[in-house]
């Protein structure tokens, strides 16, 4: 009897250590396949790095943030010609047409929306004319979208007086604007762009586009002081060449760069010795 009772607790004892195997493989198992992100029920992955909804119907001048210090778009680097200003004029719908290019006087378009909040502040300037300080024979212009996408009665009660204000979609495309405000400095006797941005305030505008104006007089004056290479230096330095072509020394030969006083058989003087001839 007591050796049955041995036996089957060794028994016992064999399957429980079975069973216990049996339990920490599969637990092994599990963890395995959870690591390599199987599971019971699928969970919804999220996407990395997606993108902001935008709003469904955006409002003009709304729903556009305005960045101080906006970089000119690639397409304008070193800036081109100039396009005259047709449109509409606020609150009128009369058509207007102004020209900027073919003409004695400087242009500053000023492209400002009647939402932006930025564009509040040139708004508010540009209603003390005595302050804005313009270069002399220097004009300016507010330029906004037309009705399709501006409320003229808003631009209407914005427009300051004495400056001409003019409603026209076509005049953003022309110039490349990136978005409200943004400011054009035109030469009208030439018609090209002399500098083009934008700023946080007024200040900071007229400051960069006095430097554009600057720079663009400077470049003038010395393109004009260029003294142009006399033509009988080209024509003697193309006998020269031919001449020597015609000798058989070819660019790169050593004879052109060796050194007065050199002994072709000896090779060159020392430097600081003194040539016995």
């Amino acid at each position: 009897m007591i050796v049955v009772v041995v036996v089957l607790g060794a028994a016992v004892a064999v399957l429980g250590l079975l069973v216990i195997g049996l339990l920490r493989s599969h637990a092994e198992i599990l963890k395995r396949l959870h690591d390599l992100g199987a599971g019971i029920e699928s969970e919804p992955t999220s996407t990395v790095g997606s993108q902001p909804s935008m709003p469904a119907n955006p409002q003009p001048g709304r729903d556009f943030q305005v960045m101080p210090q906006m970089p000119s778009p690639p397409e304008r680097e070193g800036f081109g010609g100039a396009a005259d200003l047709a449109g509409t004029g606020p609150g009128t719908g009369e058509a207007v047409t102004l020209r900027v290019t073919g003409v004695g006087h400087d242009t500053i378009v000023a492209f400002l929306s009647s939402g932006c909040v930025t564009c509040q502040r040139f708004w508010e300037a540009f209603r003390k004319p005595r302050k804005l300080a313009l270069p002399p024979g220097t004009r300016l212009v507010v330029v906004t979208k037309g009705a399709d996408a501006e409320s003229e009665s808003a631009v209407a009660k914005l427009a300051p007086s004495g400056v001409t204000t003019i409603m026209s979609t076509q005049a953003f495309t022309d110039y490349d604007v990136p978005g409200s405000p943004y400011f054009v400095q035109v030469h009208g006797p030439s018609g090209k762009v002399r500098g083009e941005g934008t700023g946080p305030d007024w200040d900071q505008v007229r400051s960069m586009l006095s430097q554009a104006t600057d720079d663009a007089e400077l470049a003038g004056r010395l393109a004009g002081s260029n003294v142009a290479k006399p033509d009988a230096d080209a024509a003697r330095e193309a006998r020269i060449d031919r001449e020597l072509f015609e000798a058989g020394v070819e660019p790169g030969d050593p004879s052109l760069y060796a050194v007065v006083g050199d002994d072709p058989e000896s090779g060159p003087a020392h430097d600081g010795e003194a040539d016995p001839r």
